[in-house]
């Protein structure tokens, strides 16, 4: 029997420094030779590899041409699998952007949180999804402007909160009142969730012609992943909880990982290596993950990316977690010395520094000090009471961002304050995130007598979801945390605390905005636009779905001095 394609194609790495290479990633349904053949002629081949019965391949395209947007087919064993010729698809073709070197300008949409959308003529009590309206305005209107890359933030898929339609294929394999319930629970139901998401048939359209860059986030394992070291520990005594966090990363390197690799990392891999040349290379994956679980620093899940003149530094704020109380960290000495490195090497060939992180530096006031007095009671500063105390509502409020890590948060505000200072800096330094189901813009005002960077315009963009909801409570708390009297609660919490005040002080420059949204930078030289756009029903009935624009700014100084 010939080989179908199961999912996929995903445009994953293009290559802006040569602009003749690209990776796509594909999911066949028994072992063959998976092929893209571009029109142009440009192409590449690879054997499949097998990870717990399912087969995987990473195609290299070499030869595009620089400046060029070429078709491309996907062929397993020779056979066309992609694009889908049936009459009722109705998709243009997918292709493949080279970037021409030396270009300016790049156009990078980004966001989190998304739940999958439900089947077609399917009921949706979230709203339209972001990803499948931008896919639909795309292949819509061939004017219309794509992005160059689209970044994933985290929540890509949500193991720990399945779908009607997941339960029930869930309920056809085991018994839904043993633990997790209708949770996931192993790598065969992390697949499920991906064809799920990824099946959709505008997403699929979108994924297979613009390229995304992916990092994880709680739900892509369990809700608060590693809050705490209690937390660790408790989850640890789960009878199911082992095979859970395997199969999440064993998952997310197959599904997600590998693709943000370029062809020369991941030439440079020896995992990578390994399990291609395995006969099946689960045990493989299994212990690499296992020892990734045990000690993080083992492993970096972060990545550089580079588009022109515009760096992306992606960072795990989620597995490489130090979770001793006395000594909590978003990250081990080793990864944050490679962040520092990533942020301030050859900063003279960046125009525009975008950190991107699941989780959001500048939080709301509120939010912020109410995460920094956790921190500090959780550590003993109040007593063993308190402590105890603390944890539990840390874990049921969620209070596990940047703010509870009080001294990373002040290292990565150093951080950003020098990557922006400087005959050197980058016009813009903006830090990427979702996680909070809201969408707001928020600019640091640095203390009277500190060092203020000298010309780089530093912004905290955070955008989420792309397709989920937030209770009206929620809102209201959000709004709360961000207004005077949220200040005046952050402080009272602050005394308690003996925390004192924050490194840096911020005010909110926009929103907060709720709804299912893409936030898009257009960075064009020196200059940078932002774009939010909301997913919102059009038509009287509600049928169909359409972007709208509900701010745009420069985040750049105009040439007559105006911001």
């Amino acid at each position: 029997m010939a080989a179908g394609l199961r999912l996929g194609p995903l445009l994953r790495h293009v290559d802006w420094e040569r602009g003749d290479r690209a990776t796509v990633w594909v999911e066949a349904d028994r072992p063959c030779t998976a092929e893209v053949r571009c029109a142009d002629g440009a192409g590449g081949s690879v054997r499949t590899f097998q990870v717990a019965g399912h087969h995987y391949a990473l195609v290299p395209v070499t030869g595009l041409t620089p400046g060029s947007t070429t078709p491309y087919e996907v062929l397993l064993d020779g056979r066309p699998v992609w694009p889908p010729t049936g009459p009722d698809y109705r998709y243009p073709a997918s292709t493949i952007t080279a970037p021409r070197p030396g270009t300016d300008e790049v156009r990078v949409s980004f966001g989190s949180c998304r739940w999958a959308a439900p089947p077609a003529g399917g009921d949706d009590p979230v709203g339209p999804d972001a990803l499948d309206t931008l896919a639909t305005r795309l292949a819509g209107d061939p004017g219309a402007v794509r992005p160059d890359v689209l970044l994933l933030l985290g929540d890509q898929v949500y193991a720990d909160e399945t779908s009607k339609d997941t339960r029930r294929w869930l309920a056809e394999r085991r018994d839904l009142r043993q633990a997790p319930g209708a949770q996931v629970a192993d790598y065969e139901e992390y697949t499920h969730l991906y064809y799920e998401s990824w099946l959709d048939p505008g997403v699929r359209w979108l994924l297979s012609t613009v390229p995304s860059c992916m990092i994880f986030d709680d739900h892509d394992v369990i809700d608060d992943w590693n809050t705490s070291a209690s937390w660790v520990a408790d989850m640890r005594r789960e009878g199911w909880w082992r095979e859970r966090i395997l199969s999440g990363l064993m998952s997310y390197w197959v599904h997600q990982h590998l693709g943000n690799l370029s062809p020369d990392e991941l030439d440079a891999d020896p995992l990578y290596a390994e399990v291609r040349a395995a006969p099946d290379g689960t045990e493989v994956l299994r212990r690499f993950v296992a020892d990734a679980d045990a000690d993080p620093a083992k492993v970096r899940w972060s990545y550089r990316r580079d588009f022109g003149r515009t760096r992306l530094v992606m960072i795990d704020s989620r597995a490489g977690r130090v979770l001793d109380e006395q000594k909590r960290a978003m990250h081990d000495e080793d990864e944050a010395h490679w962040l520092v490195e990533q942020i301030l090497s050859d900063r003279e060939d960046c125009d525009h520094l975008l950190v991107g992180a699941s989780l959001p530096w500048l939080l709301a006031p509120m939010m912020h000090d109410a995460e920094t007095w956790n921190a500090a009671l959780c550590r003993g500063e109040r007593g063993e009471r308190w402590a105890r105390l603390a944890e539990r509502v840390r874990r049921a409020a969620d209070l596990e961002h940047w703010a509870a890590f009080p001294d990373s948060f002040e290292r990565l505000t150093r951080l950003l304050a020098e990557a922006g200072s400087g005959p050197d800096a980058p016009a813009t330094v903006c830090v990427l995130s979702g996680d909070v189901h809201h969408a707001y813009v928020a600019e640091p005002a640095w203390p009277e007598g500190a060092t203020t960077p000298a010309s780089a315009r530093i912004v905290q963009l955070t955008c989420s979801p792309v397709h989920n909801r937030i209770p009206a409570a929620l809102r209201a708390g959000f709004r709360l945390s961000w207004s005077r009297a949220g200040r005046w609660i952050g402080y009272a919490l602050r005394r308690h605390g003996r925390t004192g005040r924050p490194v840096v002080d911020w005010r909110r420059t926009g929103g907060p905005w709720f709804g299912n949204q893409l936030m898009t930078l257009t960075l064009r030289g020196r200059e940078a636009e932002l774009r939010l756009e909301h997913a919102a029903a059009r038509g009287r009935d509600g049928s169909g779905a359409e972007l709208r624009t509900v701010h745009t700014r420069s985040l750049t100084p105009r040439k007559d001095g105006a911001a």
